[in-house]
């Protein structure tokens, strides 16, 4: 009696197969597999159906989701028409178009002294990369049948022993196996993905180097929507010799891990050459190199935005490539951004440019919010239909501060506002750095701040954490 046609899944069979059981059996000799649907049935506890296919291109046609299992004679030669007419299968009128999915990569040829004889099964692991393969071999050919299992198919099995309960155990064991082999693939790749993101953290994000500068370090990044890995924000923050405090924050355009990449090697740069004592135009003229040889493409750009803070902690130096201006906020003062009017192109944009330095006044205690675009894009309004823009960040950021907020509660409270008014989650990737100096707490611990901490990857403060925050500075 016909089978009726099964339904498409999106999820491989040989992830799911716990009730009835397909079997693709492709060989050129339809008449060579005896075992009846109702031996097999029996033998395996649960209805079994059976196709069957005399070459690659008709197996191609039968290979839907629904199948659990193939069986392929190992003797089947690689090249061949298509099926003749009176082509038998006993699971009747089950052909269908579609072929396995899935994201495992496809496999490579065989590299054997034997690869002509597994050519066959070499194309078939490749088109159907998540189902369960059995190998069908002559009796007298143990080296092919143990090959076939190195090359990738779940076992073998001797045409010889075949029956039906040998070959609804093997079935069985096959699809297990193959979930098993998926399951140790994904957990594989979650495992280097995780690898991944912290190699990519510890680059965009690093330890600001602040020891005995006296300034409070608070950071947050929260990566976009769209992606699993971080995205091209960074910043850093370090203390030179001389006891200037360095601040940096960057954003390279696109979305990706070759920009994420770049973002990283603009940040090690800048701090190299910091270190190595440039600063202002020249040191935004060699980052500008440094992105023109390392892009992938001339598109790609990037802004930025520097800050070198005198020692005495009053004044500050202030160069801006197409980044937003700082928001500085004064004890007893509403927050304010810093000017932008001499700011210069981003890096990238045009080859001969220059970036003035700017002198700024910081006064005795301040506070120093430097942000990427991401905080301000946001959407905010009935509907979604305006940006939050920086005159909206101002007010919301004043907000916060008449509440008493200050350091990576600040940050905190920013963020998830930010994130509230926009209705989900930002689209774009979002990172702040904020830098402080409260005379009185220099005095509290003998002339220098504590030891400053890396940034918070989105992680809410455990509430010992917030506990010990109660006690803030001014600002």
């Amino acid at each position: 009696m016909p089978v009726p046609v099964p339904q498409q899944r999106a999820v491989p069979a040989a992830e799911t197969s716990h009730g009835d059981l397909t079997l693709l059996v492709i060989e050129d000799d339809p008449a060579g597999t005896t075992i009846t649907v109702p031996e097999l049935s029996a033998a395996a506890g649960t209805r079994v159906r059976i196709r069957t296919a005399r070459n690659l291109t008709e197996a191609a046609r039968l290979l839907t989701d629904d199948v659990d299992c193939i069986l392929l004679d190992l003797a089947l030669p690689l090249t061949g028409g298509g099926p003749g007419p009176g082509t038998p299968t006993t699971d009747a009128g089950t052909a269908g178009t579609g072929t396995s999915g899935g994201s495992l990569p496809e496999l490579p040829e065989p590299v054997s002294a034997r690869a002509d004889e597994l050519a066959a099964l070499t194309h078939v692991l490749r088109i159907a990369p998540l189902h369960a393969v059995l190998a069908l071999t002559a009796q007298d050919d143990t080296e092919l049948a143990a090959e076939a299992v190195r090359v990738g198919a779940q076992d073998y099995l001797f045409r010889g022993e075949l029956d039906a309960r040998v070959l609804s155990r093997a079935i069985r064991y096959a699809v297990e196996r193959k979930r098993a082999d998926i399951a140790q693939h994904q957990l594989t790749e979650s495992r280097l993905r995780a690898q991944e993101n912290a190699r990519l953290e510890r680059g965009l994000l690093p330890t600001p180097l602040l020891d005995g500068s006296g300034l409070s370090f608070a950071a947050r990044y929260r990566p976009g929507r769209s992606r699993a890995l971080l995205g091209g924000d960074f910043y850093d923050v370090v203390r030179t010799p001389d006891g200037t405090v360095h601040a940096m924050i960057g954003d390279v355009c696109g979305h990706g891990p070759d920009e994420a990449a770049l973002g990283v090697e603009l940040r090690i740069a800048w701090r190299a050459l910091t270190l190595a004592g440039l600063c202002g135009d020249e040191l935004l003229s060699t980052l500008q190199q440094v992105l023109e040889h390392e892009r992938q493409s001339e598109e790609i750009f990037a802004t930025l935005c520097t800050v070198d803070i005198a020692p005495d902690g009053r004044r500050a130096g202030l160069c801006l490539a197409g980044h937003p201006a700082p928001l500085l906020a004064r004890h007893g003062l509403p927050a304010r951004l810093l000017p932008y009017e001499d700011g210069g192109p981003a890096l990238g944009l045009l080859p001969r440019a220059r970036w003035p330095r700017r002198q700024v006044e910081l006064g005795g205690a301040w506070s120093l919010m430097m942000y990427t675009d991401g905080l301000i894009e946001g959407r905010v309004g009935t509907g979604g239909s305006e940006r939050l823009g920086q005159d909206g960040m101002v007010a919301m950021v004043n907000s916060r501060l008449e509440q008493g907020l200050a350091g990576e509660e600040l940050l905190e409270a920013a963020v998830a506002e930010v994130r509230e008014m926009n209705g989900g989650e930002l689209t774009d990737d979002v990172a702040v750095l904020l830098l402080g100096r409260d005379p009185e707490r220099i005095r509290r611990w003998g002339g220098s701040a504590p030891r400053s901490h890396p940034a918070s990857v989105d992680r809410p403060p455990s509430p010992s954490v917030r506990a010990a925050r109660a006690q803030r500075p001014p600002l």
